[in-house]
């Protein structure tokens, strides 16, 4: 359900929470701490002070973040696991229509990652095909691990400025 800014200003905290707490995947934290930050002149700022707050929040909280986002999943798996909202945006990827070669490597790449990284690869997938998807899968486990941490981060901003933007109207 679309909310205006007006809206968002006035809802106590825990209407605030509901309506923006899956915006960064499984850690309402955000939401909560955003609340203390009202009012917002418009999304942008809104989008930045949720932003800044992950940003400032320390490595342990972020690594936690990282970690409650899911799999990119197959078909077999995306029903059970995954929120509404990465259920959608995989969906829009094209990740439901893997091939079985493709499903297939998706998972090696997926156990690949997570086994040299500790977390799962994060990518905000609105606007990727999944042709793209698997190639920035099999360029970015090449990356050194600090790289990768930042780059999680940034995709986690990308993937909440979307949802923002689907939640927040006028």
């Amino acid at each position: 359900m679309p909310y205006s800014l007006d809206d968002l200003n006035r809802m106590d905290r825990a209407a605030f929470v509901a309506a923006l707490g899956a915006v960064f995947e499984d850690s309402p934290w955000v939401a909560e701490a955003a609340w203390d930050k009202r009012p917002f002149a418009d999304a942008d700022s809104l989008r930045a002070t949720m932003t800044d707050i992950v940003r400032n929040a320390g490595t342990e909280r972020q690594r936690a973040l990282i970690l409650a986002h899911p799999d990119l999943a197959d078909r077999a798996t995306r029903a059970a696991n995954l929120t509404a909202f990465s259920q959608t945006e995989q969906a829009k990827a094209g990740l439901n229509e893997l091939t079985e070669a493709e499903a297939q490597e998706q998972r090696e790449l997926n156990r690949a990652y997570r086994e040299r990284f500790g977390f799962p690869f994060i990518m905000a997938v609105r606007f990727s095909s999944k042709q793209e998807i698997l190639a920035a899968m099999r360029g970015r486990v090449a990356n050194e691990p600090e790289v990768e941490f930042g780059r999680a981060l940034e995709e986690i901003y990308r993937i909440a400025g979307f949802r923002l933007d689907d939640l927040v109207v006028g």
